[in-house]
């Protein structure tokens, strides 16, 4: 993947990493803890993806073991591609090298294009397991794969993974746990209200507001009150 690394090492930027150092927190005891940034933006990395479609499954694994960031960004985004090729491949592939997988950009960008559009018809115990699993990434896949269930319209593993780390420590499950239920509501606010009614008095504060932004006004209000 040599030419692939000399792509991303050609544009970085060293301003960009120190910036993108403090808002990945990879300071010590943060969630980002000692990872490595070229600083390279998002853009710059998804057009080098356009233009290496074809990399090999042994070119993407060697950016997945990279110590920056973005060469795993780079990988995870050249996933998707081999997975629109190959789903079964791509899939297991991507799974062998979960464990890159270890932001939350690298996450949301991936997890649902590749683990949940591969799950969407089949058995589904994966995601449960990694919504109870020790590690924060693995439980922020398990809620974000759940987007393309939401696109789908398939509401059950969104809300029954939502209750699984409903009381989870973490602020970016919070946020992740908020979102779903949030683009869940866009789609059928009874249902998210349904969910919310027994629970939202006991939800991270967090994990509110983002799953009522969508509400209006006065019923936003009224959930931040506690007067549902």
């Amino acid at each position: 993947m040599q030419h692939v690394l000399d792509r991303l090492l050609a544009l970085q930027d060293k301003t960009v990493a120190e910036h993108s150092a403090k808002f990945f927190k990879t300071g010590k005891g943060e969630y980002g803890e000692g990872d490595l940034f070229l600083g390279i933006r998002v853009p710059d990395i998804r057009s080098i993806v356009r233009k290496n479609k074809d990399a090999s499954f042994d070119e993407i694994g060697e950016l997945f073991v990279s110590k920056y960031h973005e060469a795993r960004l780079c990988a995870a985004l050249l996933c998707i591609e081999h997975y629109k090729q190959e789903a079964k491949a791509g899939y297991e592939f991507y799974l062998n090298h979960i464990d890159a997988v270890n932001n939350w950009d690298l996450v949301d960008s991936s997890a649902p294009y590749i683990i949940g559009d591969h799950l969407l018809d089949k058995d589904k115990t994966l995601l449960y397991e990694f919504a109870k699993s020790e590690n924060l990434w693995r439980r922020r896949i398990a809620i974000i794969a759940t987007f393309t269930f939401i696109r789908a319209n398939r509401f059950e593993d969104t809300l029954k993974i939502s209750d699984i780390l409903l009381n989870d420590e973490h602020d970016l499950i919070h946020k992740a746990v908020g979102w779903m239920l949030r683009e869940l509501g866009k789609r059928d606010q009874k249902v998210l209200e349904n969910f919310l009614k027994p629970r939202y008095k006991k939800m991270p504060r967090t994990m509110l507001r983002y799953a009522i932004e969508k509400f209006p006004k006065d019923l936003y209000k009224t959930y931040l009150e506690g007067k549902i």
